[in-house]
């Protein structure tokens, strides 16, 4: 991708250890699948129109998984962009699995996960997947303690079958993380983390240390979209939407952080690539820091 496209979109970042290098917003496929993110799109023309204005715009980071749908993103993403523009960095997950009742549910044995980026491959036509991640199920749908390795493992695996390129993991602790880099290298972390929810503070800070990218999802609250009296003045101030404020807030967050906001809509994909121009001042910061929960 160009470097006017880099500059825009909030700079870039390089994974450690990779020849993968991306710019700092890139593009989550999650909203692309139906209501409730099973089944497919009410409109598919749409989805793959939305997919190709990103690429266009220089987005070159995609966020997906079999799950989503499931296999309808990764179907979508083939039938947009297939054959894909050299540079273009396609991360996926496993882990999960969705009931037909659209439950998400583990599915983590080395089996499972096995047959999980088979179904990546296949449904994305690809030979070998960019970056994987481990997504750790839990309960709670937050961050639970208890061993990774057997699954870690399995993935280094894979990779020295070379089935994946690279690793990293998603919805863990710092605990897991530790345990996982003993096992093999990891190149990104997938957490929930936003400018109302920073539990994560102190492993940013950590991981950037090391150079590995932190992804953060729900970057904008999820279901429930933030909101708060701070990011409405901030957003005043900008010239910006609150959510804006709130994307521009992360990348100024710390250099690690990469941004995958996902939307179904052509304009809210403008105003979330917009954001790279974006510029808070220190008083702004301050503000933002100041709202966390």
């Amino acid at each position: 991708m160009s470097s006017n496209h880099s500059s825009v979109l909030g700079g870039s970042f390089a994974f450690p250890g990779t020849s993968l290098a991306v710019n700092r917003i890139g593009y989550g496929a999650m909203q692309l699948a139906g209501p409730g993110v099973f089944g497919p799109p009410k409109d598919e023309a749409a989805a793959l129109a939305v997919l190709r204005q990103a690429v266009e715009a220089g987005v070159n980071h995609l966020d997906t998984s079999e799950a989503y749908g499931p296999f309808v993103t990764n179907q979508i993403i083939k039938k947009a962009l297939h054959p894909y523009a050299p540079g273009l960095v396609i991360v996926s997950k496993i882990g999960g699995k969705r009931g037909a009742d659209k439950s998400w549910q583990r599915a983590n044995s080395a089996a499972e996960m096995k047959e999980q980026v088979h179904s990546n491959l296949k449904n994305l036509g690809l030979e070998a997947l960019d970056v994987v991640n481990y997504r750790h199920m839990t309960a709670s749908q937050g961050p639970e303690e208890g061993s990774i390795a057997e699954q870690i493992g399995a993935l280094a695996d894979f990779k020295r079958e070379g089935l994946i390129r690279h690793i990293g993991v998603s919805t863990v602790t710092a605990r897991q993380i530790a345990e996982a880099r003993s096992i093999t290298e990891i190149v990104c972390v997938q957490n929930m983390y936003n400018v109302a929810y920073r539990a994560d503070d102190p492993l940013i800070d950590d991981l950037a240390k090391s150079g590995i990218a932190y992804v953060p999802y729900f970057p904008l609250g999820g279901f429930s979209p933030l909101q708060s009296a701070a990011l409405s003045a901030v957003a005043a101030e900008l010239g910006s939407t609150p959510l804006q404020a709130a994307l521009a807030w992360l990348l100024h967050r710390s250099a690690n952080i990469l941004l995958i906001p996902g939307t179904s809509s052509s304009a809210h994909l403008a105003e979330n690539l917009a954001v790279g121009k974006l510029q808070l001042t220190p008083k702004m910061v301050a503000t933002l820091d100041a709202s966390a929960g």
